[in-house]
């Protein structure tokens, strides 16, 4: 059950909220990382929102041993021809499964929740649509959702989904009982701020622009590790990230008996295998159902490449629990 138990993924890192910046800023810094959300979309995806893709297999998949859904959060910063290595492999493991792709753009590092929550609303949609949320029709069969994430800035984007879906819909359970799992890339982890300047040097290629969110980032997370210790309250927004992925149900189709698999590795510098393994050992205390993947060489988020084989095997494996465990209940 557990094996080998023993970024850029920042945004929102600092928990601090930034002003509107307006429609007029116009310099290199924010165009170049708001080339992002202009990128080349997902083959045989269609656009539903800013660095918000959709690829709807309207045939209903009659495999119920397989999800019918698949919803990805991107890492910080990922590109969608990056992102594509993981929609292709899905699409040859499920071929009959729609796909959800959530990218997270560098604009995370500075945009309120409040605009963050505008830009997954299509989200939100394209889950009724699918039959993922309790507004469904009681007509179709529970969604089997596999949902997979990578690094913190993909874990920021769900809880917030998750906040979102809460507020819409309070404690409305999903129609049926969904087969889910719950894959977590190089996450979570909170850090600290050598790992979070690392992050954003990965993230921000241009020097001037990298000075720039360099020294925000130095001058805030001082601030708020400093408000940390005389409040005593957790001021820094990955520390809270962590506490909420404790929660069984991030997301209203989870629960205590949604597996999770953990796939981390002990040469990522970005985020700490230590806390990863940590993280994990305190799900399994909580009664979640928990396995892990401790990779040897591999860098952040590029497990898969080190391993293909190991990697899709560990994510088949898990679904398969899950959905044998749906057929059970």
């Amino acid at each position: 059950m557990f094996r080998n138990l023993c970024v850029p993924g920042y945004g929102h890192f600092l928990g601090f909220r930034t002003p509107s910046l307006g429609p007029k800023m116009t310099t290199p810094w924010f165009a170049a990382v708001r080339s992002l959300s202009t990128a080349r979309s997902l083959e045989g995806f269609r656009t539903i929102g800013t660095g918000i893709y959709l690829r709807d297999i309207q045939e209903q998949c009659q495999d119920t041993k397989s999800p019918n859904v698949i919803l990805i959060f991107g890492w910080l910063g990922a590109h969608t021809r990056q992102l594509r290595n993981y929609t292709s492999a899905y699409a040859k493991l499920y071929p009959k499964a729609s796909q959800i792709v959530v990218q997270c753009n560098p604009d995370l590092l500075w945009t309120t929740d409040n605009a963050r929550s505008r830009k997954l609303k299509p989200v939100i949609d394209a889950l009724e649509a699918l039959h993922c949320l309790p507004s469904s029709s009681p007509a179709q069969r529970p969604a089997r959702i596999l949902t997979h994430v990578f690094s913190n800035g993909g874990s920021l984007q769900m809880t917030l989904l998750g906040h979102m879906l809460q507020r819409k819909y309070g404690s409305t359970p999903v129609i049926g009982s969904p087969a889910s799992t719950l894959i977590l890339d190089s996450c979570p982890a909170a850090g600290d701020l050598n790992s979070i300047k690392l992050a954003v040097r990965t993230v921000i290629r241009d020097p001037i622009s990298r000075r720039i969110v360099l020294a925000i980032v130095h001058t805030i997370y001082s601030i708020r590790f400093g408000l940390s210790l005389l409040f005593g309250k957790q001021m820094i927004m990955l520390e809270k990230l962590q506490i909420e992925m404790w929660n069984p149900r991030i997301l209203p189709w989870m629960g205590l008996q949604t597996p999770r698999l953990y796939l981390f590795s002990r040469k990522d510098k970005i985020v700490s295998w230590q806390e990863v393994t940590r993280h994990a050992e305190t799900a399994k205390e909580r009664g979640m159902d928990v396995r892990c993947e401790l990779f040897e060489e591999s860098a952040h988020v590029a497990h898969v490449q080190v391993e293909p084989d190991r990697y899709w095997s560990s994510v088949q494996e898990v679904w398969t629990v899950a959905a044998k465990g749906r057929s059970e209940d």
